[in-house]
């Protein structure tokens, strides 16, 4: 029998576990990888209470206990793992300022203010908004390539190529359908993958974005969903990057960035 105060702990955590998922995935560059940290973070919150108990809101409190496991474990992104990209990304990391990336995915990708960042990563706020910048200028100028979009809305599709170009990166075409995606993707290989979940002739992205990788290989995908916590439930295949509609532009820009940065240890534009 459970407890009341496991029952309570359990009711604050499930509603916020999605958006841990999204998080530790974005910040790995890999579903198990992320998955696996999410699981340790809730196995020590049963171990050791003190770590979620308190005055900080519920998801402050999660992921605060999230970013202890991560930081004693050194914030690898893979530990032995034969995933290329993650292997890329383990050379990579050290070319960066410690603990830049995560402040910016909170900033961005998760929507957290500057003094939740600073009590999650127990910091002053004014050293979390520094590092939100640091964070901005290194993964923006690390690795330039070629960007495919598939998505069915003109006016959003045009955003996101104007969004993507700005950041210096070539966008290859814009897909509707998939159909067109897979064509668009054997003309020409994308370094990335931004795509919408939704598509106009009411096929999906998810199935484009598997034919495409089936053919192509290890490509880094962002999603594009207005229900994230859809593709966040643990089980497989689940993306790794997820932006949740509607979008801000300085979150495509993050996840852009953070997704390149799994792509490659160099720059890919040739």
């Amino acid at each position: 029998m459970t407890d009341g105060k496991s029952t309570d702990i359990t009711a604050a955590i499930g509603p916020e576990l999605p958006f841990l998922r999204r998080y530790a995935r974005a910040l790995t560059g890999s579903q198990g990888t992320g998955d696996r940290y999410a699981v340790a973070t809730l196995e020590a919150i049963l171990a050791d209470r003190s770590m979620f108990e308190g005055d900080l809101p519920p998801r402050v409190a999660l992921f605060r206990a999230f970013h202890a496991i991560w930081s004693s474990a050194g914030a690898p992104v893979a530990e032995g793992g034969t995933d290329a990209l993650e292997a890329r990304a383990q050379v990579h990391l050290s070319n960066l300022t410690r603990n830049t990336r995560e402040a910016l995915l909170l900033r961005t990708i998760e929507e957290m203010r500057f003094d939740q960042i600073a009590q999650i990563m127990d910091v002053t706020q004014s050293e979390a908004e520094e590092l939100v910048t640091i964070a901005m200028n290194e993964m923006e100028r690390t690795v330039l390539g070629h960007v495919m979009i598939i998505e069915d809305e003109t006016i959003i599709a045009m955003d996101i190529q104007s969004i993507v170009q700005s950041m210096g990166h070539r966008v290859t075409g814009i897909a509707r359908t998939r159909e067109q995606a897979v064509a668009l993707s054997r003309k020409e290989r994308p370094n990335l993958v931004l795509a919408d979940i939704q598509l106009a002739d009411n096929s999906s992205g998810v199935d484009a974005v598997n034919d495409i990788l089936a053919e192509l290989g290890d490509i880094p995908v962002i999603f594009i969903t207005a229900f994230p916590e859809r593709l966040l439930t643990g089980e497989r295949p689940e993306p790794a990057f997820l932006i949740s509609k509607p979008y801000l532009e300085e979150q495509v820009r993050s996840a852009v960035s953070q997704a390149m940065f799994f792509a490659s240890t160099e720059t890919l534009a040739a």
